[in-house]
Order: C-alpha cells, then sequence, then structure tokens
C-alpha cells in the first residue's frame, strides 16, 4: 500500500495530465494497483500470494474512515451557533440545496426508469450523493452497511462513483472557471493560471514551506503526536458508545433486526460528534491550548490518503461492469444536476462572488472538500472574496448531516426499510429542499438578498 502511494505520487510528478486533473496520488495509487490485482488474479492459478498480500485492506477504510471524521473539528475552537448562521447562512442554504438535490435527483431517475429496465434495489439511487457529495472516505465507510443489507456490491459502486465525482469535479470545474472568466463573472480570475500551475507536481517549492504542526508538550514528558492521537482515539470511543448504546435502545422496540436504522448507524459519523465533545471540553478546560489544529490535519490526511488507496486498489470491477448501464445515466445526471447549481441557481441564491462560492461548492459536492478548495484557489487566488469564509464556517452545520453525516449514514437503512415503496425517502428530500428555498427567499429574504 506504502509502495502504491509512492507510485501514485510518481506518476503524478512524471505526467502532467495528472496534475491537470489534479488527481491525489492516493486515487493514482489506487487505480494502479487495482489494475495490477485484477491483472494478477487473472494470470496466477493460485491466489495465495495475492491474498497474502492484500490481507486486511479491505476492512482497513472502514477503520480509518473513524479518524478522518473524528478530526474534522479537533485542534479548532468551535464558534457560536450565531457567529457560524450569520457568516455562512446563504452558502450553507445553497450547499445545503446541491446536497438534498443530489438525493432528489438520483432516486427520482432510479424509482421512475431505472428501477423499471434493470434489476437494482431502491439503494442505487443514493450513489450520487454518497460518492460525490460524501468521496471515497464515506463509500468505503459506508460499506458494511450496504453489505448488511445485502447489496456487497453498493460499496464498489460508490468507489466508482466517488472516482468519477473527483476527476469530473475537477475537468468540469476548470471548464466553469474558464466560462465564467469569459463572461466576467469570475471578478479576481487574474492570475488564475499560475495559481492552477502551483498545485501541478503537488510538491511545495522550499521558500513556501509551513510547519506541518506545533509541538505543545515537552519530549521528555510525553510525545505530541501521542497525546493527539490519544485525544483522536478518545473521540471515537465516544462515538462507539453512542452507537452502542443507539443500537441498544432500538431492540426496546425493534421485531426484525433486519430493519435496524439506529443499530446499523456507522461509526464514523458518531465518531464526528464525538470529535466535536471532546473539542469542547477541550475549549472550556484546557488554559494552554494544546491541541494543535495542524498535527489533527496531519493524522486526518494520513488517514484519508491510506484509505483510498485500499479502497481503490481492492474495488471489485466486476460489480461496475454488471450495472454499467444504470451506472452511466446516474452519473451523467449527478454532473448535470451540479453543473446547472452553479450556472443557474447559485446566481440567485448566494448574496455576493457568487461564481467563486458555487465553484468552491462544485469541488466539495462532486469530490471532497479539498477540490473545493483547489477550484477556489484558482478562481479567486488572492482569496479577496468572501468565499473563503463562508465557505469554511459552512462547513461546521453542513459536514455533521450530509456528506457522510448523520442523514448519509441514514438513508442506506431507510432504502432498505422502504425498499417495496421508497417514495417516502424522496419526499423527504423534496421536503428538504423546500425548507432550504423557504428560509433563503422567505424567511431571510432581506438578510440573505444577493448584491
Amino acid at each position: 500500500m506504502s509502495l502504491l502511494l509512492l507510485i501514485g505520487q510518481a506518476v503524478r510528478i512524471r505526467f502532467r495530465w495528472c496534475q491537470k486533473l489534479l488527481l491525489p496520488a492516493s486515487v493514482i495509487g489506487g487505480l494502479i494497483g487495482l489494475v495490477v490485482i485484477q491483472i494478477l488474479q487473472r494470470m496466477l492459478s493460485d491466489d495465495t500470494f495475492l491474498s497474502t498480500a492484500t490481507a486486511g485492506w479491505g476492512k482497513l477504510p472502514g477503520f480509518l474512515i473513524n479518524i478522518v471524521f473524528a478530526t474534522l473539528f479537533l485542534g479548532a475552537a468551535i464558534p457560536s451557533l450565531k457567529k457560524v448562521w450569520r457568516m455562512s447562512g446563504p452558502q450553507l442554504a445553497y450547499g445545503q440545496i446541491v446536497a438534498w438535490g443530489q438525493y432528489a435527483v438520483g432516486l427520482g431517475v432510479t424509482f421512475l426508469i431505472l428501477t423499471r429496465f434493470f434489476n437494482i434495489p431502491p439503494m442505487f439511487g443514493a450513489l450520487i450523493p454518497v460518492g460525490f457529495e460524501g468521496g471515497h472516505g464515506t463509500a468505503a465507510g459506508l460499506a458494511p452497511i450496504f453489505a448488511e443489507k445485502g447489496w456487497a456490491e453498493g460499496a464498489d459502486l460508490a468507489l466508482g462513483s466517488a472516482t468519477i465525482g473527483v476527476v469530473g469535479g475537477v475537468v468540469i470545474g476548470m471548464a466553469l472557471i474558464n466560462w465564467a472568466a469569459r463572461r466576467r463573472y469570475c471578478r479576481t480570475r487574474e492570475g488564475g493560471q499560475s495559481s492552477q500551475a502551483a498545485f501541478g507536481t503537488g510538491i511545495v517549492p522550499k521558500e513556501e514551506r509551513s510547519p506541518a504542526g506545533l509541538l505543545t508538550f515537552q519530549t521528555e514528558s510525553v510525545e505530541t503526536l501521542a497525546i493527539h492521537v490519544a485525544v483522536v482515539a478518545v473521540a471515537i470511543l465516544i462515538g462507539f458508545g453512542f452507537k452502542i448504546g443507539l443500537a441498544g435502545l432500538e431492540t426496546l422496540w425493534l421485531t426484525d433486526p433486519k430493519n435496524a436504522i439506529l443499530g446499523s448507524f456507522p461509526l464514523f459519523p458518531l465518531a464526528m460528534l464525538g470529535g466535536v465533545i471532546v473539542q469542547k471540553l477541550f475549549d472550556r478546560a484546557d488554559r494552554h491550548d494544546v491541541l494543535d489544529r495542524g498535527l489533527m490535519q496531519r493524522l486526518q490526511g494520513l488517514s484519508l490518503d491510506y484509505l483510498v488507496v485500499a479502497a481503490l486498489a481492492t474495488l471489485r470491477i466486476e460489480a461496475i461492469v454488471a450495472n454499467i448501464g444504470p451506472f452511466v445515466i446516474l452519473m451523467v445526471v449527478g454532473l448535470a444536476w451540479n453543473i446547472w447549481c452553479v450556472m443557474w441557481l447559485a446566481k440567485r441564491m448566494l448574496p455576493d462572488y457568487w461564481f467563486e462560492r458555487s465553484i468552491a461548492e462544485f469541488g466539495q459536492s462532486t469530490g471532497v472538500t479539498a477540490t473545493g478548495l483547489l477550484l477556489l484557489r484558482v478562481a479567486d487566488p488572492k482569496l479577496e472574496t468572501t468565499a473563503p469564509d463562508a465557505f469554511g464556517y459552512k462547513q461546521l452545520l453542513h459536514e455533521p448531516f450530509m456528506g457522510g453525516g448523520l442523514w448519509t449514514s441514514t438513508v442506506i437503512p431507510l432504502l432498505y426499510i422502504f425498499r417495496a415503496n421508497p417514495w417516502p425517502i424522496w419526499f423527504i428530500t423534496i421536503g428538504a429542499i423546500a425548507m432550504w428555498l423557504f428560509l433563503r427567499f422567505v424567511l431571510f429574504r432581506k438578510s440573505w438578498a444577493p448584491k
């Protein structure tokens, strides 16, 4: 796995098309591992060597995703809800509509068309938000839930969706930036090309390198990194306590374990809540500010890179090939929805710098938060607009629910329970979109009005 990660970075340095697509080394390495494993499976009559070499890879993503989510809010003071709402209200409303819309269009197309012509379950409609808004980490983290509900290939399809989202998000995102530049929607486009070039090889120039984190403890007392790992572990432990409690609570009224919702809830969104609780405790009790955000981000990035390599390398390509028709249709529909949001919806919902704000959202809602930030840097190379602050604050209220949060983890069990008549789930998504439209255009019409 480490070798694949190193090869992925070497390939990115060597080939400019990888740089232009802004492909992470983990995605490149994981895809290379996928190809190598597929070839070896067909060449070797005895797969003992291959199974030994990749032992445990399939379980690793489900473990690492807990670290990724537990560290989301650790190491940084969590502002009040009032401040977050004031700073990012319009951005939050727009981001929520983009996310809920992925469910609405995905489930709608699946229920109306795909289930009638293809032998697929209703859960197929969730592949857009799980792969696009959630990304590789969420797709891998939900693998046990897909398997538990009798659709194990859903995890492979979700990983395929995430890969298409990352590549499509960058390619289409750059095309949208050029479109906005020609129409003068992109107000600070000057210097955007040089900003894009800076992301090329992924290697930071010596004169621009910054510390990975700060040592907040004396080494003779304790290793700083050990304390940060321990804090992350406690956050996950709290999340595990929530998981056990929810499962136990549900047994009081549940008659069929297969219909469990709370009991089927994955650990990683609860680990995120555990991280929020731990951070709040440190905000109150820690006078020395010992938790360093930089170190938490390094732990998060380390886990995510290995997660992606392991998940992609062990992807079962047969699952995608067997469902290629409906899969392609769903991916096209998902990308079309996100493009429409940027080109039509954003200018009507966002108060200022609508393109810079929406292109960041486009990157996140098709790939990962890092993709959104990269596209934002191309559109706003000096970060002079209100988009970076609005986008950053919005994450505090957006992430706990969407993109791998509480709703993302709940929808798969719900689609299984309502598999005979899944339309109530679709109406929930439509209701959520209507609520956010009401907040934007009725309740906060004047304070959130476009300028």
